[in-house]
């Protein structure tokens, strides 16, 4: 009999227990390209900024596409626990299905599969993955400077930090950065 506790890459253990930084990334179900368009790219940006917002999440960076997102972010200062991940997803994710599937004249059909996320707690490893998630649209062939993906933080991170800080996320390689990302995002 196999072990009930052994990792099932497809329903992760999600370990919300103490705040800190998250990187987060969720996946459309069979990596269905639900959010093709650009009107699609922008309604999930958007919600993805709200109920972050909502739920006092503080975003460091972001990359949305067709068929999964990533994001790096701090939990709610005034909690001892990143438990309000769940909720915040759990709204994201019901409100942009509903949405999708009444475009789509789908109603019911599962839009989302699941989420992963890792705490970050060693600086580095947290700078790394904020280049990683900002790069996510080079590494994924939609284009050649992540500045040019409207639904990407890349942009958003030149104009609020300083050149400084900027210069330094950006030389952090993220070519061994351990991150889900089996997907091939379609272009909008």
């Amino acid at each position: 009999m196999a072990d009930s506790t052994a990792y099932w890459p497809h329903a992760p253990t999600h370990q919300l227990s103490e705040a800190g930084t998250y990187i987060v990334t969720a996946a459309t179900y069979r990596k269905d390209h639900h959010f093709r368009r650009v009107e699609r790219l922008d309604v999930l940006q958007r919600g993805l900024w709200k109920v972050s917002a909502r739920h006092g999440w503080r975003l460091e960076a972001w990359a949305v596409f067709s068929n999964h997102y990533h994001f790096v972010a701090h939990s709610p200062a005034d909690v001892p626990t990143a438990e309000s991940l769940r909720r915040m997803l759990h709204d994201l994710h019901t409100k942009t299905a509903a949405w999708v599937n009444r475009l789509d004249g789908s109603p019911g059909r599962q839009v989302w599969h699941n989420y992963w996320e890792t705490r970050l707690t060693f600086q580095n490893s947290y700078l790394a993955r904020l280049n990683y998630v900002h790069q996510n649209p080079v590494k994924h062939g939609l284009v050649a400077d992540a500045r040019d993906y409207p639904w990407c933080s890349a942009s958003w991170l030149e104009n609020a930090s300083s050149p400084a800080s900027v210069k330094t996320i950006v030389a952090f390689k993220i070519d061994r950065v351990n991150v889900l990302d089996p997907f091939d995002p379609l272009p909008p």
